[in-house]
């Protein structure tokens, strides 16, 4: 349940992340794909990092929802940021 949630939350992470930074977007299908392995990558990290205990929790109650939907949300982000800098630079 935990892995959905951050797949979701990346997601739309990553779709956030393209319509606030014109430049790094990549298009809807690209922004999520990038959002999902980056929510993906980013709650599997904080998860195992123990990273404030409210990703790691492991169970269905508030504070570990939320802390999936924020590390799942922040890692879509960071990964279109990568993708749309990569892609801009190969574009030049």
């Amino acid at each position: 349940m935990e892995l959905l949630v951050s797949l979701l939350a990346g997601a739309v992470g990553g779709n956030v992340a393209g319509a606030v930074a014109k430049p790094l977007n990549q298009g809807t299908l690209i922004n999520s794909i990038a959002g999902i392995v980056g929510g993906g990558l980013g709650g599997q990290i904080l998860s195992a990092l123990g990273a404030g205990g409210l990703a790691s929790s492991g169970g269905l109650d508030i504070g570990a929802i939320v802390g999936q939907l924020a590390s799942g949300g922040v890692g879509g982000g960071v990964v279109l940021a990568i993708v749309g800098v990569v892609r801009n630079l190969l574009a030049k």
